[in-house]
């Protein structure tokens, strides 16, 4: 994760990387790792944050906003059907690994106040727009509700708990689709 020293690293690349570090928990989050991780000074840090817990704040941002807002926008855009729709945003979720930074985000809501706010925030905002996509697909109320929170749960757990290559994954997405969207009984 070596940077060249001739390219500027940016407020996003510091996010990022640390993102990808909370894999290993918020905890090896740390100024100088990373810096030396993507080879500069611990100047370039302080050239986009001032401290630690800025950089923890504008992650939730960023963590909140690449890795739902987006997606839900994309799948609010699509122009096919109110099912394909549903699959798209499966796609991208699970094609783009849009949730595998989920765990780490959910530990650290465990003692963190704000990450907490933010995680819940957030699990709703996914729960009311995967409702949103099955009543649009003609789904009952009730029926939306559970069958969207079954897909956010589903793409949570699996992209966070089973390591099944993606290549596995993308195999069997139409299949976990078909079953979340068949009709109602």
């Amino acid at each position: 994760m070596v940077e060249n020293a001739t390219r500027r690293l940016t407020r996003e690349d510091w996010l990022k990387a640390a993102l990808h570090t909370s894999e290993t928990g918020i905890e090896n989050i740390r100024i100088a790792p990373l810096a030396a991780a993507m080879g500069v000074t611990t100047g370039s840090f302080y050239w986009h944050f001032r401290n630690r817990r800025e950089l923890l704040d504008e992650l939730l941002v960023y963590w909140e906003r690449e890795m739902t807002d987006l997606a839900m926008e994309s799948a609010r855009r699509y122009a096919g059907s109110a099912s394909a729709r549903i699959l798209f945003l499966m796609e991208t979720v699970m094609g783009g690994e849009l949730a595998r930074f989920d765990l780490p985000i959910w530990s650290w809501a465990q003692t963190d106040a704000k990450a907490s706010r933010v995680f819940r925030r957030v699990l709703k905002k996914r729960f009311n727009f995967a409702q949103w996509m099955f009543s649009e697909a003609g789904f009952s109320r009730e029926q939306a509700e559970v069958r969207g929170r079954m897909m956010v749960t589903y793409m949570m757990g699996e992209s966070t708990l089973i390591p099944d290559a993606m290549a596995k994954r993308k195999e069997r997405l139409k299949l976990k689709h078909a079953i979340l969207a068949a009709p109602q009984t």
